[in-house]
């Protein structure tokens, strides 16, 4: 078997591999862009062929830029297309090609991957951890009022905007820049979150409101007519589901609920992709009013050079932690002293005894802060080698706010 990079002359054979691999066709083109793999860079991207020249899987990555605690702002490379044909299976392919994929990605110098895992009993195996979660809210428009805040100099939202705000309904196709723009505001501020190519908006490439579907966004607008935050959705058989809610704070996205549970002729409203601890269903009257669901997995990370990726984020307090971590799918066990002094962090070899020893796929489900240490060592994977040592790492792990990632590539 041969695994090479591929051209821009390989795209169609690599779609239509990729395609087999999941069992699909690729869709018809569309007017105006929106298929996904036109964001692809075939500059990383590689096939994995036979001994007689036959594509037999397929393997990616994205340039984009992840925010870390602290709003740090890291490269970090978007893993995707990745696909064996089904005749090829459990023959060594995917391992070959995710080996080859890290060590391209670290002689490029990048030390951060991450990717959505279309089974998660895959990318454990190759160091990636769940790091970032989200969940779908539904509530029956009858049971949708919001309480009156209770802190003292709160006020009451109005019923089409925060403070002195406003909401504008526009097409997708009326307000593209605008989304651009205040999705990059609201990522940079965002553990967890995703950068967005200015490419990916122009070719509309990926799913609503990148993609050419139709669809209504509810805009919201500051006192000054600045947009600052929005709501992309469609309605169907009385459901107005929310694709994607963007807001620059918590108010603005108050404001874009009241205004969908204020929309006629609907039943019920779908909130996709919102944070588990999200403090909208606090705010109902009826705090059984939105029922949540779908609860899983997003963004799984990879650190591929750990003292670069514990320095590269922000950190909350001081301490030290001894981690004893193990690759296995690299052959790689290191072991490092974290040490962390005015928000900024060491990380250096060291013989010490460990406080911790972890998978580096459990690192990587508490790099952002989005999964505590301590339930890791409650579910048998991290181990702690001190009393005190998970309670200390939780404390050193959270970020300023719970990450979470929109994004879909």
């Amino acid at each position: 078997m041969e695994i090479r990079p591929t051209t821009d002359k390989d795209l169609d054979v690599f779609v239509d591999t990729v395609h087999a691999a999941f069992g699909r066709f690729p869709e018809t083109p569309i007017e105006g862009g929106g298929l996904w793999w036109s964001a692809l860079e075939m500059d990383r991207c590689m096939l994995a062929l036979t001994a007689d020249g036959r594509p037999v899987g397929t393997a990616g990555t994205h340039s984009f830029e992840l925010t870390l605690p602290g709003e740090t702002l890291v490269p970090a490379a978007g893993v995707t297309a990745v696909g064996v044909l089904p005749s090829h299976r459990r023959q060594g392919v995917l391992s070959a090609m995710m080996r080859h994929q890290l060590t391209e990605l670290r002689a490029r110098g990048e030390f951060l991957s991450v990717l959505l895992a279309s089974e998660a009993p895959i990318y454990g195996r190759f160091g990636y951890g769940p790091a970032t979660y989200t969940a779908r809210l539904t509530v029956p428009r009858h049971k949708a009022a919001l309480a009156v805040p209770r802190a003292r100099g709160v006020a009451q939202a109005p019923s089409t905007g925060s403070d002195n705000g406003s909401v504008e309904v526009l097409r997708r196709a009326e307000c593209g820049e605008i989304l651009e723009e205040v999705y990059d505001r609201y990522r940079r501020a965002q553990p967890g979150a995703l950068s967005r190519p200015h490419r990916w908006w122009a070719l509309r490439a990926g799913q609503p409101p990148i993609s050419p579907a139709p669809r209504y966004v509810a805009v919201h607008r500051d006192a000054d007519g600045v947009p600052d935050g929005y709501a992309s959705y469609s309605i169907e058989s009385g459901t107005l589901t929310v694709d994607e809610t963007i807001a620059t704070d918590d108010a603005v996205f108050t404001a874009l609920a009241r205004f969908v549970f204020g929309h006629d002729l609907v039943s019920q409203v779908v909130f996709q992709h919102v944070p588990s601890d999200h403090p909208l269903r606090w705010q109902f009257a009826d705090f059984r009013a939105g029922e949540v669901s779908g609860d899983m997995d997003w963004l799984w990370v990879r650190l591929l050079d750990v003292p670069r990726a514990l320095t590269a984020r922000g950190w909350f307090m001081d301490g030290e932690l001894v981690l004893d971590i193990d690759d296995p799918f690299l052959g790689e066990h290191d072991r490092y002293l974290l040490t962390i002094r005015d928000s900024k962090a060491d990380c250096v070899p060291t013989d010490r005894k460990p406080d911790l020893s972890l998978d580096i796929s459990d690192l990587g489900s508490i790099y952002l802060g989005g999964t505590a240490p301590s339930t890791l060592v409650r579910a048998g994977h991290i181990r702690a080698h001190r009393p005190g040592a998970a309670t200390l790492a939780d404390a050193l792990f959270r970020a300023e706010r719970s990450p979470h990632c929109l994004h879909w590539f």
